[in-house]
């Protein structure tokens, strides 16, 4: 397989919007993800993706990528608030969840401060607003969590009585739980399946305003969420499943492992078996060349507290599944893209070779058939319909 970060002589193509330049290429397809919910606009894309084109490089792209998303974002955000303010609330909400969106991507380089902050919460507010008009469904959640709480979602699936399904599902580490309710948990709640979209430690509204940081030992956050769903009337606690995507691919089965409680365990996207390694590289391609890597400078260290690089690079040692993976017992699947341009194929299958669970499968999407990017942003669907098959089959 080729490596697509030395390609620079392609054409840009809808997956590989940015030749030669993985980091916008990936954070494109994130925006682009979004698309099948409208929450994003196909249009809009493309129009930031050209303005983009002709400032690739400029001194500062972080700073680039920023000031067309937020352009954008503003843009969108006005026209809401003239809809809401007018009483078309439809209008509104729609416009509002796709500035949400925009604001979210804007925020992604932005170091820590109050900058990103302010960005963070422009977000928030359009994403509240869009859900609020468009989902009565979903509520709200404070999980409690070691004297805090965890900022949470809970889509309820329209038209089913009595305890359901359900599924919680933790982000990755740079998405949220915004992202989450609305790709995964609108095509649950079709299957009848309720979702519980949490911010984990170091995660979206968890990270950013409760200053609660990512950990190691994840089956904390794990327990936590299951104790919250299953002492609700709504829930059936022997069918709740456990979903985590991208570093969430660290998360989920870390949770399985340790609390049995959950009846199925989603990976969906694997994570590098050695989160070391994976994070020694990523500062090394930082320190080469920013477009070789995915990744910022500074999301690691940020996400876990750290004071430093250094330190993060220290600490990423303490994160495993080795001795881990092997204790999961309930059924469990893991998806992956044979072109993720950011966890290697092999590692998919390293993963499901290391679990325990009698009952455990691997889909592994190919360009062919699409779905063959990080999570299946290239075609989200696709792997949101296998998980929500293989749930209704398994658990």
């Amino acid at each position: 397989m080729s490596d697509p970060t030395k390609n620079t002589q392609m054409s840009s193509t809808w997956v590989e919007h940015f030749p030669g330049n993985v980091r916008w290429t990936n954070a494109m397809q994130i925006v682009k993800g979004m698309a099948p919910w409208a929450a994003v606009a196909l249009a809009e894309v493309d129009l930031v993706g050209e303005r983009l084109k002709t400032r690739e490089r400029e001194p500062d792209p972080d700073r680039v990528w920023q000031q067309e998303w937020a352009a954008l974002a503003d843009r969108v955000a006005s026209t809401a608030d003239v809809a809401a303010k007018e009483g078309r609330q439809i209008t509104a909400g729609n416009h509002y969840m796709r500035a949400g969106n925009y604001y979210y991507s804007a925020e992604r380089f932005v170091v820590p401060g109050e900058e990103k902050l302010g960005l963070y919460r422009k977000a928030l507010r359009c994403y509240h607003a869009a859900l609020e008009r468009l989902y009565p469904n979903v509520e709200r959640i404070d999980v409690p969590y070691e004297g805090k709480a965890l900022a949470a979602y809970f889509m309820k699936a329209p038209g089913v009585r009595g305890p359901a399904p359900t599924v919680v599902l933790f982000n990755g580490m740079d998405n949220c739980k915004e992202m989450s309710v609305v790709f995964a948990g609108i095509e649950l709640a079709k299957r009848g399946i309720h979702t519980l979209a949490i911010d984990g430690p170091g995660q979206g509204e968890s990270q950013r305003l409760r200053n609660i940081h990512s950990r190691p030992d994840y089956e904390v956050a794990g327990t936590a969420a299951y104790d919250y769903v299953s002492a609700r009337p709504d829930v059936d606690p022997k069918r709740v499943v456990i979903i985590g995507y991208s570093f969430g691919g660290y998360h989920a089965p870390r949770i399985a492992g340790f609390e049995q409680r959950y009846a199925g365990c989603v990976a969906f996207g694997a994570m590098h078996w050695d989160l070391h390694g994976w994070q020694a590289e990523i500062k090394a391609k930082n320190a080469a060349d920013p477009k070789t890597s995915t990744s910022s400078n500074f999301q690691f260290r940020w996400i876990l507290g750290a004071p430093d690089n250094d330190t993060a690079l220290e600490w990423a040692k303490r994160f495993t599944l080795e001795g881990v993976a092997q204790k999961i017992e309930c059924p469990f699947l893991v998806l992956h893209g044979e072109n993720d341009r950011i966890i290697p194929a092999k590692e998919a299958q390293t993963l499901y070779d290391k679990v325990g669970s009698k009952n455990k499968q691997i889909k592994i999407f190919t360009r062919a058939e699409g779905g063959a990017e990080h999570c299946q942003v290239d075609h989200r669907q696709l792997g949101v319909d296998f998980i929500g098959d293989w749930i209704l089959a398994n658990v």
